[in-house]
């Protein structure tokens, strides 16, 4: 998970620290908060490793228009330090803020005032990531076709990633998209296929250090929702439409399902992205929580307390780690196959006697 193996030897580094090290710690305490939600939350900076003067920050691009026109410019051009607005002041007027109102939102100074831009295009820190993550999936789809290329299929099976990539298309394609979807599920086969190797790529690329946890950020989990919310309207039949307009119930029945069923429509993707978020943000937090467990211990507890604690935070860290590589696959194989079961659902066909 993001920067978790980092702080673990950051902790390792502490528990075998000297006293002075140890005295410097409790007289600045630790903030466990903002340590999580700095790491959670996305942002035009990427955070390497140390922190202050000793930090390694990869500054990303801004690209924004506002009533100056267009500007492509670093975010390190930003001011470190917020002014008492709570604005880190930039170039063409525009600022960075740091404040409840416009944490993390790029604004234009107009007076004394200040708005967002009107377009805000910027290369943040999810959306390198995600680039990264799409770069590594085409390199796995071209390196994998090449091999059947050069193959006939009258040849051995092949071994190493492509053999990995082809037992878990053909596990996807026979046990969970032919069975949820029926006679031709061929054509859906591609979006399902890639909708999976994309989430468990992204899953795993957050397990590195200094990664970032993709499919953590919910504006991701919300496109991929919609895209099976898509698809399955416009896959459904007439028996589908007909079950949610106008069931076979009696009609006081029928006042009180309509609604229901209709409403079921967006429940169905709202539940698909709010499960992957969710579980992919809570195993990210958990872990950095666990590992800042060792910090606030030696800030406020004794000698004793700390090598204790901290040995067992540790422990749970790495615990959690190995949990998330689990995680990973089960996350992203639930949400294609509940994809694969809304999009089966709108082509059932009526049952006949």
């Amino acid at each position: 998970m993001k920067q978790t193996i980092q702080y673990i030897f950051i902790s390792l580094a502490f528990l075998l620290g000297s006293p002075d090290i140890h005295a410097e710690q409790q007289s600045e305490g630790i903030n466990a908060t903002e340590i999580v939600l700095e790491h959670i939350q996305d942002s035009h900076e990427w955070h390497i490793t140390g922190e202050g003067d000793n930090a390694i920050v990869i500054h990303l691009p801004i690209i924004v228009y506002s009533s100056t026109g267009w500007h492509i410019f670093s975010s390190g051009k930003f001011a470190e330090a917020p002014d008492a607005q709570g604005m880190r002041q930039g170039p063409y007027n525009l600022a960075l803020g740091t404040n409840k109102e416009y944490k993390g939102i790029i604004t234009e100074r107009i007076g004394n005032d200040y708005s967002p831009v009107a377009i805000d295009i910027s290369i943040t820190k999810t959306v390198a990531n995600l680039l990264i993550d799409a770069l590594v999936l085409i390199f796995i789809i071209i390196y994998t076709s090449h091999w059947y290329r050069r193959h006939q299929p009258t040849d051995p099976a092949p071994s190493g990633l492509t053999g990995f990539v082809e037992m878990l298309i053909t596990y996807l394609q026979e046990d969970i998209i032919k069975p949820c979807l029926g006679k031709g599920y061929e054509k859906y086969c591609t979006y399902l296929v890639t909708v999976f190797f994309f989430i468990f790529i992204c899953n795993l690329m957050g397990l590195i250090p200094f990664g970032g946890n993709v499919t953590g950020n919910i504006t991701i989990t919300f496109f991929l929702a919609l895209c099976t919310f898509i698809i399955t309207q416009f896959s459904g039949n007439k028996h589908y439409w007909k079950d949610i307009f106008n069931p076979h119930v009696p009609g006081p029945v029928k006042i009180i399902l309509v609604p229901i069923e209709f409403i079921g429509i967006f429940t169905k993707p709202f539940a698909l992205m709010i499960r992957l978020f969710a579980n992919m943000l809570a195993g990210h937090a958990i872990a950095l929580a666990l590992t800042c467990i060792i910090f606030i211990v030696g800030a406020t507890m004794s000698a004793a307390w700390l090598y204790g604690l901290g040995t067992f935070s540790i422990i749970l860290s790495i615990c959690m780690m190995i949990l998330e590589l689990l995680v990973c696959f089960l996350q992203a194989l639930v949400f294609t196959m509940l994809s694969a079961t809304f999009i089966g659902l709108a082509r059932t066909e009526p049952e006949t006697e």
